[in-house]
């Protein structure tokens, strides 16, 4: 028997009434509101197909639908939601959301993002599930479950052009949500009778970033020492992951990786049309399918309203219907094992079946149970899984080493902008150190084979640690700006109680 709690506390057993955590309201007949959005492309007939499953199965949804999506970008909405739609995710907390399209080209914004991180919800629940013999996989013992951070690390969407040459793209990464997000992962892993919790990061090159990630997991990991703790470089974790899913259990990753890689897993579990998720915060939660809109598939009646479906089991069973979760479920699991599949996932010689004929089915086998794949059980006196806090931490003592000052110039010798840096800073009380272009120093003693662009970074440091001050930063830069220097961005050189808070220069 397979079984997973709830993934959050935040449910209401009425509208308008406040979320209490306790399920046993919610497991009354009362309906409980929602939010629906149909999307873009075969969005609609996945969303129609789940949402007569869901009432074949007998759930208890109010629900409200809103439009999204590439219509809404169309009416002049950058984020692809216009303001009405807000005021219904505050009242429900809970959104079921079909697959839009956003449009391509500058000016919008990805509506999945503004989301997540305009409603907090930090934490991106993947499970990666292989049904052989019935979906073809080379990976028949997989069933991890991915935990993605939703809200930082290159997400944050905090991008520059700052020369004519050089984006830039801020990785943040923050402690909160560093301990948001994996003692959320321990805490689903126990909840759920998990053996083992692994973490990805490449720490070995973004130190301060993938290391506090890193960090933050192995301090956290000594509280829960029943479930085992590991952790991979992204790299091998990858290629290991690829190879032997099997080994893992649950991964928790920053975001872009655990973007990336819970679609190859689900790919490699079988499908990423099989694929659902839950994006779950203290303020609500939202549950979709992981693919795209396909919009080439639609009004063909051959999508594949699994991932949206398995989606929706996660909302059930998230505001305290476990009993309908399990029904539609084991119904799904029975359709696959009586050879009913669309198109995507069919095995070769067999005839697929259309989105609705594919709904109709699983609907007909409602209060059935799989035989050879594992049934799921939800029990219904299962506690929802708390939402760990975002703390806030005691402020450490900070001093100033120096500055980097980042520069747009055209000149590709490093040793011609250094004679400039120095004769223009004079007498000051900061001293060219170093030049990097691109991260690597290039000049005192660079090499001549490094190519440079038109965007360089000078450090510019005190003679003792800790001594800089705001006013010699001003000073520098006033200098700078006298001789004609175009500095873009500074970025100062700080220790945190005595550490260390800026990374070395590759080749220093």
């Amino acid at each position: 028997m397979v079984s997973e709690t709830q993934l959050g506390a935040d449910v209401e057993a009425d509208a308008g009434t406040e979320a209490t955590g306790d399920v046993t309201a919610s497991n009354s007949l009362a309906a409980v509101p929602i939010t629906v959005a149909r999307g873009d492309g075969i969005g609609p007939e996945i969303m129609d197909a789940t949402l007569r499953i869901l009432e074949a199965a007998g759930a208890r949804l109010a629900i409200e639908e809103v439009e999204i999506g590439e219509a809404v970008y169309a009416r002049g909405h950058s984020a692809g939601i216009e303001p009405g739609s807000w005021d219904s995710l505050r009242r429900t907390r809970v959104f079921l959301k079909a697959p839009i399209t956003t449009p391509q080209g500058g000016g919008f914004k990805s509506l999945n993002v503004t989301i997540r991180k305009s409603l907090g919800l930090f934490a991106n629940v993947r499970p990666c599930v292989a049904y052989a013999p019935f979906v073809q996989t080379r990976h028949e013992g997989m069933g991890m479950v991915i935990v993605r951070e939703n809200e930082e690390d290159l997400y944050a969407g905090i991008e520059h052009r700052q020369t004519d040459e050089v984006m830039q793209c801020l990785k943040v990464i923050s402690r909160p949500g560093c301990e948001r997000i994996v003692r959320y992962a321990f805490d689903y892993a126990r909840a759920n009778g998990r053996k083992k919790v692994t973490c990805f990061t490449k720490d070995n090159i973004m130190k301060l970033t993938d290391g506090l990630f890193h960090k933050v997991f192995d301090e956290i990991a000594v509280e829960y020492p029943e479930i085992e703790n590991e952790h991979w470089i992204v790299d091998i974790g990858a290629a290991k992951l690829a190879d032997t899913p099997e080994i893992f259990d649950v991964i928790v990753m920053p975001n872009l990786y655990g973007d990336i890689l819970s679609d190859v897993a689900a790919q490699i579990a079988g499908s990423v049309g099989l694929a659902g998720s839950a994006n779950i915060g203290e303020h609500g939660a939202m549950f979709e399918a992981i693919h795209g809109s396909a919009p080439r598939r639609a009004g063909q009646d051959v999508a594949n309203p699994s991932g949206l479906l398995l989606a929706a089991v996660m909302m059930l069973v998230h505001i305290g219907q476990p009993d309908v979760a399990e029904r539609v479920h084991n119904a799904w699991l029975a359709t696959l094992e009586a050879g009913i599949t669309t198109y995507d996932i069919a095995s070769p010689g067999a005839t697929p079946v259309g989105t609705a004929a594919f709904a109709t089915a699983v609907i007909e086998r409602i209060g059935t149970s799989p035989v050879t794949l594992p049934a799921v059980t939800y029990p219904a006196d299962q506690p929802p899984l708390a939402i760990p806090p975002a703390l806030q931490h005691e402020p450490q003592t900070k001093t100033m080493d120096g500055v980097d000052v980042f520069l747009h110039y055209y000149d590709r010798d490093p040793a011609v902008l250094a004679e400039a840096l120095t004769t223009a800073a004079g007498d000051a009380s900061l001293k060219l150190q170093l030049i990097t272009n691109r991260g690597v120093k290039v000049w005192p003693n660079g090499l001549p084979e490094t190519f440079c662009t038109d965007h360089w970074r000078a450090r510019f440091q005190s003679a003792e640690a800790g001594a800089t001050t705001r006013s010699d930063v001003l000073d520098l830069l006033h200098r700078l700006d006298k001789a004609g220097l175009d500095f873009i961005k500074t970025e100062g050189l700080y220790r945190f109680d005595g550490e260390l808070g800026y990374s070395l220069a590759q080749g220093q």
